[in-house]
Parts: C-alpha cells; sequence; structure tokens
C-alpha cells in the first residue's frame, strides 16, 4: 500500500525531496528486459519511494517514441540508441532533448537465423558470409528501429564477419513481438531481438540462434531508463525516486536464482510479455541452447544489476552509439560526442539514488571494452574510432544510408 504523504508540485522548493509527481506513466516493450521496470511497479518498490507507476505496453519503438517526446509518458524502457537519435533529429522526427536516467540491463540480445537456412547448412558464419556475397537474391534481416540497439548489433556483427549491412543484405524494422512470425511467414531470412523472442523461436522450431549480443560485445549496455530531458528538470525528486524503485528492484530480482524465477513468471502474464515461462525464464537465467544442440550456461548473461554495474549511465556507453551512427552514415557529421553525452546522462541524479540506497558508483565515467573484432572502446576517441573500421558507410549519398 502506498503510504507517502500527499504532495504538492512545488513540494521540493521548499526542501521536500518527496516526488513532485507521484503518479507516473511508464512505458515498456513486451521483453525480458523490462523485469526490473515491472517488478518495481508491482512488488511495492515503487510505492516505498512514494511513487505509483502506470505501466503502459507499447506495441512498437516509434510508438514508444512518439508518446515519450510528448510527455504522454513520463519514462520508458527504452533502446539505447532510440534516446541518442531523438536528441541528435536522426530518430524520424526532429531533435527533441532527451535524458538517460538509468541503465535497465546489459546482455541478452540475439541474432537468429531461420529454419529454412538451418536446412540448407547455413549454421554458422563462415556459411553466412559465402551466402551473403554469392550475388544471388539479398537475404532480408530484421531488427526493431533504425537506429536501435538491435540495429547495431546486427550491423557490427554482420561487419565482423566481413558482410556489409547495407549492400549485402536487406534491413527491415519488425517490432520485438512480431519476430518470430514474419520468420515463420519467410518474409524475413534472421533477425536481432531482446529475449524472449530468440528461445520462443527456437520452441516453436524456427531456427535457431546464430549469436548473442554479448558474444559481440560482453557486458554491452542495450536498454535504458529514459524520459524527455524537460521531465527531468522538472521534476527531479519524482525522476530521483524513480531511479530508486527500479535500482532496487534491479537488485532484489538478482538476489537469488528463485527471484529471477519468479519474475520470470511474472513476466509470462498477458499485461506483460504474454508468452509461456518456459520461454523467458531459461536465459534469464543464463540457460542457453542454440537450437543445433548445443547448450551452455552463459558467463555474460542478462545482468539488470550486477553491484550496480548494469546501472550507471556511462559517458562512454552513450557514445559508442553515435559512432556507430557516423560509421553507417546516419550522421552525416560528427557530433560533439562527449558534449551531448555528458546533456543526455543524467549521472549527478543517478549517483543520488544509487548512494541512497548503497549501491556503489565506478568513479570514472568511462568504460573500456573490447569488441568481437578485436577493437577497443573507451570514449577516449570517438572520431577516430568511428573512422577505423573496414566496413563503413561514412561517405554513402543520402538514400544509401539506414532507412528511417
Amino acid at each position: 500500500m502506498n503510504t507517502a504523504p500527499p504532495t504538492s508540485p512545488l513540494a521540493w522548493v521548499n526542501g521536500s525531496d518527496a516526488p513532485e509527481k507521484p503518479s507516473l506513466n511508464i512505458g515498456f516493450m513486451a521483453l525480458s528486459d523490462c523485469a526490473s521496470v515491472v517488478v518495481a511497479a508491482t512488488q511495492g518498490f515503487a510505492q516505498q519511494q512514494g511513487l505509483t507507476l502506470n505501466l503502459q505496453r507499447q506495441a512498437s519503438w516509434a510508438g514508444l517514441r512518439d508518446r515519450l517526446v510528448s510527455g504522454e509518458l513520463d519514462a520508458a524502457h527504452c533502446l539505447y540508441g532510440l534516446v541518442y537519435a531523438v536528441q541528435l533529429g536522426v530518430g524520424g522526427g526532429p531533435a527533441s532533448d532527451m535524458a538517460v536516467l538509468m541503465g535497465l540491463n546489459q546482455n541478452a540480445q540475439a541474432i537468429n537465423l531461420s529454419a529454412a537456412l538451418q536446412r540448407r547448412g547455413v549454421t554458422n558464419p563462415e556459411a553466412l558470409a559465402r551466402l551473403a556475397h554469392q550475388g544471388g537474391a539479398r537475404l532480408t534481416f530484421a531488427q526493431t528501429f533504425p537506429t536501435g540497439t538491435h540495429a547495431m548489433w546486427l550491423y557490427y556483427w554482420l561487419a565482423s564477419q566481413g558482410i556489409h549491412p547495407l549492400h549485402d543484405v536487406n534491413s527491415v524494422v519488425v517490432p520485438p513481438a512480431q519476430m518470430v512470425a514474419h520468420l515463420q511467414a519467410g518474409r524475413i531470412d534472421g533477425f536481432c531481438v531482446g529475449e524472449p523472442w530468440s528461445a520462443e523461436a527456437i520452441a516453436q522450431g524456427q531456427g535457431f540462434t546464430l549469436a548473442t549480443s554479448q558474444s559481440i560485445w560482453p557486458d554491452h549496455p542495450e536498454k535504458v531508463l529514459a524520459c524527455a530531458r524537460s521531465f527531468a528538470e522538472q521534476y527531479p525528486n519524482s525522476a530521483r525516486a524513480l531511479i530508486k524503485a527500479i535500482l532496487a528492484a534491479s537488485r532484489f530480482i538478482e538476489s537469488s536464482a528463485e527471484n529471477r524465477r519468479g519474475a520470470a513468471q511474472l513476466l509470462s502474464g498477458s499485461a506483460y510479455l504474454d508468452t509461456p515461462a518456459s520461454s523467458i525464464e531459461p536465459r534469464l537465467l543464463g540457460d542457453y541452447q542454440d537450437g543445433l544442440g548445443n547448450r551452455w550456461q552463459d558467463r555474460h548473461a542478462l545482468r539488470l544489476f550486477d553491484q550496480g554495474r548494469a546501472n550507471l549511465p556511462y559517458l562512454s556507453d552513450g557514445m559508442w552509439f553515435m559512432t556507430q551512427f557516423r560509421r553507417w552514415g546516419i550522421l552525416r557529421d560528427d557530433p560533439d560526442y562527449l558534449a551531448v553525452a555528458r546533456q543526455v546522462q543524467q549521472l549527478a541524479l543517478y549517483r543520488e539514488a544509487a548512494d541512497a540506497l548503497g549501491v556503489p558508483c565506478a568513479d570514472l565515467p568511462m568504460r573500456s571494452s573490447q569488441l568481437i573484432d578485436g577493437s577497443r572502446w573507451d570514449g577516449s576517441d570517438p572520431y577516430g574510432y568511428a573512422r577505423s573500421f573496414r566496413l563503413h558507410a561514412l561517405d554513402a549519398a543520402p538514400d544509401a544510408r539506414v532507412g528511417l
């Protein structure tokens, strides 16, 4: 029960830390990595912070984007790359100031190929590269939003295998929950999407997992808690309370395998993922099987908390997506990478919330990672990094760029 005292919109002006806006509309997509948002809203964590979270499932990332920008949604479970695309005006509409309040998770997306390709023996990267370069009908791959994380993982992985994602294959946008149906209907040859849809495709006999996103970049940034920057500026107490509620829920889910299983059961409900828990739970626990007879315990499976390491909004994480926008011609010019990241990433607000919960925070706002192609990303030279790749579309004509 919510026992927080009633607050007036201007309470914070008088020194109160009570939420200025206690009832928030929160958008989410039907994906396993919305777990901490759903648990925060339904298991008392929001109420402990004086908040009521009205969860609103969205049908597509484009719809979520529009409602977030308009203010119809106060905040949302959101693709990292979507936030930066809107900020820079390359997300399918005019530029609009955005904010990343915290990271929601790392890892746990996957690239799947169809059963038809499996039957043809295209079950490894080398066979896929041979097929892509044969010069026949192009393969078609789906991702979930033109500047989203799934598009970037798909492009990065294909390029690491010598397949140009804009020249050698076709790329189309399909909402996450529709991926399996599109694969079954033969409209696409493969996809990159978040769980549970890769696992569900295997369960339905619709192909196999060729690569996980954590094999591309171990502990990569993925979904974030995002809002319009005006929300964070107008309602800082509400934003801080929201971070605290979801951070506490993240910590709770990861505190035991039993809690992870409980989260999977909750997510399976018709209001959330509307999918059998048997397709959600294994990969939520790091138990992977790829549909080709291989099974393993993934060392870099879904991380919702990881002692706060999955949640700190590192500047370098936001900057990475901008380097890929530049690499693939989505951005025609280089932004001021660091300045834009400092505007978007709400590090101070996050640190205040984390400190209040006793969650550790890294001292530095940058981190260093090695990706599948051997490149190292640490945020120190985004201009050079964007130009360091053999396959790119830096100088592409406007009609050859990624469709938005």
